[in-house]
């Protein structure tokens, strides 16, 4: 089951039986099924404060995946700053839309066992978050009369 919640913001507009099928879809691609996933939404503030709290770093970050996988079955908490995504879409050039969907799967690709911290990681990241927005447009269009 994938959950979708908000502290101390508005829970993003997705469309979530759409962004759930996509991201089992995604997940299946590397041989994994979706188990429990939880996607908190917060603001800058709110995730300083987890980053700092669990991981020791102080920074403001767009994610954070706390991966409870077990076996083949992928389960964890994403946390997403709607705050950084909104300013890394203006930094890229991107629609806050795009960049919240790359921001949601890219979670799911750290449950799927791809790392970006690595040299040469970050261009596996990215060519495999590229890859599943592909599938995610190629999936809305099919839904389309």
């Amino acid at each position: 089951m994938i959950t979708y919640q908000a502290d101390g913001t508005e829970l993003p507009n997705i469309k979530h039986r759409e962004t759930t099928a996509w991201i089992k879809a995604v997940a299946a691609t590397f041989g994994r099924r979706v188990g429990e996933i939880g996607y908190m939404f917060v603001d800058d503030e709110k995730i300083l404060e987890i980053n700092n709290q669990y991981l020791g770093h102080d920074y403001y970050t767009d994610i954070i995946t706390f991966d409870y996988d077990e076996g083949n079955v992928i389960s964890g908490d994403l946390v997403i700053s709607v705050d950084t995504v909104r300013t890394n879409a203006e930094l890229f050039g991107k629609s806050y839309a795009d960049e919240l969907n790359r921001v949601i799967i890219h979670g799911i690709l750290h449950l799927c066992g791809i790392n970006d911290k690595g040299p040469g990681e970050r261009e596996i990241m990215e060519a495999h978050e590229n890859k599943a927005l592909a599938l995610l447009r190629d999936m809305t269009e099919n839904d389309r009369p």
